[in-house]
């Protein structure tokens, strides 16, 4: 049996495009970052009062990680 991915579960990828490649889509690369940053706030500041505090610190490094990604993508293109 196969574990459940809690950060990113199926019905995140469950059509033909990803939510958060839409979101990418209709916000643009600046307002995509800000997007990215606000979720990553978030996580950080709502874990310790969540019921577990290491699953929404794993969600906060996903938007770290995809904030990496979107920032060095955007300076290889120029």
């Amino acid at each position: 049996m196969q574990d459940k991915d809690i950060i990113n579960p199926d019905h995140y990828t469950g059509s033909n495009i990803e939510c958060i490649d839409a979101i990418k889509a209709m916000l643009g690369h600046y307002g995509f970052i800000s997007y990215l940053q606000g979720n990553l706030m978030k996580y950080l500041w709502r874990s310790p009062a969540k019921g577990n505090q290491a699953q929404d610190l794993k969600k906060a490094e996903w938007f770290l990680n995809r904030l990496i990604i979107e920032i060095e993508s955007r300076n290889l293109q120029g």
